[in-house]
């Protein structure tokens, strides 16, 4: 990535720093799911559906689950309808207990939350594993802002250099993924890793004259 993106990159977190600095508690409906997300956990945003509906349309009955990076616990909670166990993790204590409040919300018996440095707290393997990693390399200011932002993106590394350990034969990954970030090196690490891609959503968002564009990846052994 050339100085002058990177640069462009950091301009574009910031405003979304600041705007996220005046969060409030946010309940909603959100794809068939009610949920309550405090002001110290990352919000659900404008393009997070395109993650959310291929998980939907991703998880087959019985499938074991992972939920890397839960946040408010969304993603679990969508898994949850179909699989037949999800385990939900997150670094965030705030994002673990409001990923609890949510899956009980939601009436759910399938779905362990736990607190977990990526693969930390997790054993065994799964069916398929959903990540919504940071998409900046910075170093956070918070940990609501760790969410957004991993400095040199240690818990990417650390996701894919553990994958082959936790994704069962056959294993899928969805993930979600933006040029808002340095989208090559996700590339490079699942390359890496001998995962081959598929381009399952994408949209576009504009901020101060410059357009991102967002992914969500369907990913396999190659």
């Amino acid at each position: 990535m050339d100085a002058e993106h990177a640069e462009r990159i950091r301009r574009w977190h910031a405003s979304v720093v600041i705007d996220s600095a005046y969060q409030s508690e946010l309940a909603l409906d959100y794809l068939g799911a009610f949920l309550v997300i405090p002001g110290d956990v990352h919000p659900i945003t404008g393009v997070s559906h395109l993650l959310g509906e291929a998980v939907l349309a991703e998880v087959r009955p019985g499938d074991r689950v992972l939920d890397m990076g839960t946040g408010c616990g969304v993603n679990a909670v969508l898994a949850a309808r179909t699989a037949g166990e999800v385990v939900a993790v997150d670094v965030n204590p705030a994002a673990v207990e409001a990923a609890r409040a949510n899956v009980e919300r939601n009436g759910l018996g399938n779905v362990v939350v736990r607190h977990s440095d990526v693969y930390s707290a997790v054993e065994g393997r799964f069916d398929l594993v959903v990540f919504d990693p940071p998409f900046r390399w910075f170093e956070p200011c918070s940990p609501v802002e760790a969410a957004i932002t991993d400095h040199g993106y240690r818990a990417m590394n650390a996701f894919f250099a553990g994958l082959d350990e936790h994704l069962a034969d056959g294993g899928r990954v969805l993930i979600f993924f933006g040029t808002s970030g340095d989208i090559g090196h996700l590339h490079a690490q699942a390359e890496k890793t001998g995962l081959r891609r598929e381009t399952l959503a994408t949209a576009t968002h504009t901020r101060d004259d410059w357009t991102a564009e967002y992914f969500t990846y369907r990913m396999t052994r190659a």
